[in-house]
């Protein structure tokens, strides 16, 4: 018990430090009342209270536990889910079951065997669709459309929720600064200000409807830092500043908060030697006190019984009980609070209204959703096969999957390419897939219902048109019998589309790769079929970024297409052709080699920066600094040209500046563009990056016509993090900068004199 002691002292000593030396996280929210106490006699409280006193410790234990439903495989260390369990109540939530007439099945057990009858939470990994896939979440979010975002995770609860799941573990809002780290897929990138954005328009799409059967509750994950492991491999441990936590990792979760999410998860890893699932620092002095978040905590998968593979724990026993008294309400999987804290309860190690506190919380959500009123709400057989997989639904599947593609290259206009084109070579693993298209965690996605680029292709030219379709190779496959054939077909055709990348379970959890080339032998194809001398468009579909220095020489356009979801074929042929003109922007870096990572573009300012004119700098002696594509970049069909950036030279009385600039488009197509607005604090208490994003509009510019862009830039967006967490306003000079990517932009600098903020906010000012 040594261990456990050791720990328990370490993280009250970090949580009286935190409580101590940081009430000032995220002072632009106005102060906020304390919590409502729940002495209040509303009627929710009235029916959870009166619940809880016919609750034996057995049975509010048992709310506490989640089990993996009978029709998966729940895994070596996973606990089983019996009749017994059902019998004595000890089944709060079932997770990744779909479908109503099993999830019926599961609930009527639950309701014949159990003596209180307390409903079933049923939840379900529904990350980018349920059963209708939309693209992967690092697709999406390149698309920079928050309402687009909103409105496919809103289809994605409407689905869910018409096969009878009540929860989804969405939206993963970890900030991902490696691409090695196979999760970058579930998130948002690199850049935490727009990961806010996102991950408040995802919640509030899960959430839309929260009450009615037709909505979910989101799961805020992974609670925290879980994108920052080292050398980018998943589990690992982390450490990190407090200012880097402060700053670029825990806003996205502060803003889950403020959006309403109902529950959160525990991160896998542990966080400054303190594993998260038994962090009382993170979870109850952060979480609960100061953000006052009113929801409840899930572990990770066994994660609790991992506290033992991280040290922390000796036993079954010190692992249950770090963990609830962490803060984490609801154990996934292992069975460990069932199996150990009535017995903690019984020594004394762990009182009952520890035990009270979680159970309450978790009786709240059923009791919000409805379901002591109707256990059944949710299954509704005529409703699923009204609802799942409906084909209004495949109309916003392909507008998504369009607005995330990415152009990176188009030599000399090759694209759109001309519906009078005769003859196609179509080439590579993924040109007539229907598995791997869907990405990782594609829930209850059947791949018979996804359009393959072949498909979509066809559909869109009709018989008229040739294509001849090899597959060239294989991801993993050392073969290359089918590049004769390929290369005839490319020198027989008008142009060569080549749709390479990663199979789908080549990113996702526990899915690192320290090699981010394509995979196998598919840049042997590709130079094969470069040597044809045809236009050569490369379609990508892959999770995360790869290293394409090869890939970008030999390709004439070069097409991020990610992993598009059902609507595939359809959407990589819209782009092509020019029925849809693509407008997304990445959201990551795209590095030139594996020995740059991690190369995000707001690093913090060293001494010796890495554009100083000799050799002892910031740099590798072997390749430049800078990525092959930078944050925010992406083409169009049509050309955007800027006008001279408008704003004041200094702030304003009210501690606000208005930013402006005209934007022409002045191609041939119609099409929309990104304006990006990026701030840089000139001389700070403590180094700075070079430039943060601060704002972003995404507007439509007909062609030839000229549209005005105003940002108001608010003073309080100029502060930063210092490593006891206060947030910080220094008055001086900050560059304004605006462009069409993180590398192209105007730059302007702009005085603040620290005169003008309001009353409340001047105690967080370091002068």
């Amino acid at each position: 018990m040594k261990t456990k002691r050791t720990l328990l002292l370490a993280t009250c000593f970090m949580g009286c430090f935190f409580v101590g030396h940081a009430q000032h996280i995220n002072p632009r929210q106005p102060k906020k009342t304390m919590p409502k106490t729940y002495h209040v006699a509303d009627k929710e409280t009235q029916f959870v209270r009166q619940l809880m006193q016919k609750m034996t410790l057995p049975e509010k234990i048992g709310q506490l536990s989640q089990y993996v439903g009978g029709d998966l495989l729940t895994g070596p260390q996973s606990a089983a889910l019996s009749d017994s369990l059902f019998e004595r109540g000890m089944v709060g939530s079932i997770l990744n079951v779909g479908g109503v007439e099993k999830l019926r099945a599961l609930q009527e057990k639950n309701m014949r065997l159990s003596r209180l009858k307390i409903p079933l939470l049923f939840a379900f990994d529904v990350i980018h669709g349920f059963k209708t896939i939309f693209p992967t979440p690092l697709a999406e979010s390149c698309s920079w459309d928050l309402n687009l975002m909103f409105e496919t995770a809103k289809a994605a609860a409407i689905e869910a929720s018409a096969s009878g799941i009540h929860w989804t573990f969405a939206p993963m809002v970890d900030i991902a600064r490696d691409p090695r780290w196979g999760r970058i897929v579930e998130g948002a990138g690199e850049d935490t200000y727009l990961g806010c954005k996102i991950a408040e328009a995802r919640v509030r799409g899960f959430q839309w409807n929260l009450g009615n059967p037709n909505a979910v509750m989101a799961c805020a994950k992974h609670f925290v830092a879980y994108g920052a492991p080292q050398a980018g491999r998943d589990y690992a441990p982390v450490d990190l500043s407090l200012s880097t936590l402060a700053e670029v990792y825990l806003p996205p979760f502060k803003a889950c908060v403020d959006a309403g999410v109902k529950t959160f998860m525990s991160a896998f890893n542990s966080f400054n030697g303190i594993p998260a699932t038994g962090n009382h620092w993170l979870l109850t002095d952060l979480l609960r006190k100061q953000w006052h978040y009113q929801g409840f905590v899930v572990s990770d998968w066994n994660a609790v019984q991992e506290l033992k593979a991280h040290g922390v724990a000796e036993i079954d026993e010190d692992a249950a009980l770090l963990a609830l008294k962490a803060g984490v309400d609801m154990n996934m999987t292992d069975g460990l609070y069932n199996r150990c804290l009535a017995t903690a309860v019984r020594e004394k190690h762990l009182s009952v209204s520890d035990i009270d506190t979680a159970v309450e919380r978790i009786l709240r959500a059923k009791y919000a959703l409805g379901l002591f009123d109707d256990p059944y709400r949710f299954l509704d057989v005529a409703r699923e096969r009204r609802e799942v997989r409906s084909s209004r639904l495949d109309s916003l599947a392909r507008k998504a999957a369009a607005s995330s593609m990415v152009l990176l290259k188009n030599n000399v206009a090759v694209l759109p390419l001309s519906k009078q084109i005769r003859r196609i070579a179509l080439v590579g693993p993924l040109a007539n897939n229907q598995d791997e298209v869907m990405g990782s965690w594609n829930a209850r996605g059947n791949a018979h219902d996804v359009v393959t680029v072949k498909e979509g292709l066809r559909q869109k030219l009709g018989n008229e048109v040739v294509i001849d379709y090899i597959q060239g190779c294989d991801f993993t496959d050392p073969s290359k019998r089918e590049f004769s054939a390929a290369f005839d077909a490319a020198q027989q055709s008008d142009v060569v589309i080549a749709v390479l990348g990663e199979k789908a379970l080549m990113s996702g959890e526990s899915r690192s790769r320290a090699m981010l080339r394509l995979p196998g032998q598919q840049e042997a194809l590709l130079d094969t079929l470069h040597k044809a001398g045809k236009p050569l468009v490369v379609v990508l579909m892959n999770g995360r970024p790869l290293c394409l220095q090869k890939v970008d020489t030999l390709a004439d356009a070069l097409l991020e297409a990610w992993f598009p979801g059902t609507q595939t074929g359809h959407a990589v042929a819209d782009i092509l052709f020019g029925d849809v003109v693509p407008a997304g922007k990445l959201t990551t870096s795209f590095p030139l080699t594996e020995g740059q990572i991690p190369n995000y573009y707001n690093y913090k300012r060293s001494g010796r920066p890495g554009d100083m004119p000799y050799s002892s700098t910031v740099r590798h002696i072997d390749v430049p600094n800078h990525n092959l594509y930078p944050f925010g970049y992406g083409l169009s069909y049509t050309t955007f040209s800027y006008g001279k950036m408008q704003c004041p030279e200094q702030f304003s009385a009210d501690g606000t500046l208005r930013v402006s600039v005209d934007v022409t488009n002045t191609g041939r197509f119609d099409g929309e563009e990104i304006v990006q607005l990026y701030v840089a604090d000139k001389v700070a208490s403590m180094v700075r990056p070079v430039k943060e994003l601060k704002g972003f509009q995404k507007l439509f510019i007909a062609k030839g016509q000229t549209r005005r862009i105003d940002f108001v830039l608010d003073v309080h967006d100029l502060g930063f993090y210092d490593n006891q967490m206060r947030y910080v306003i220094e008055p001086g000079t900050f560059e304004i900068m605006v462009g069409s990517d993180s590398e192209t932009l105007q730059k302007r600098s702009v005085v603040w004199l620290g005169e003008t903020l309001p009353r409340q906010a001047k105690d967080h000012i370091s002068r």
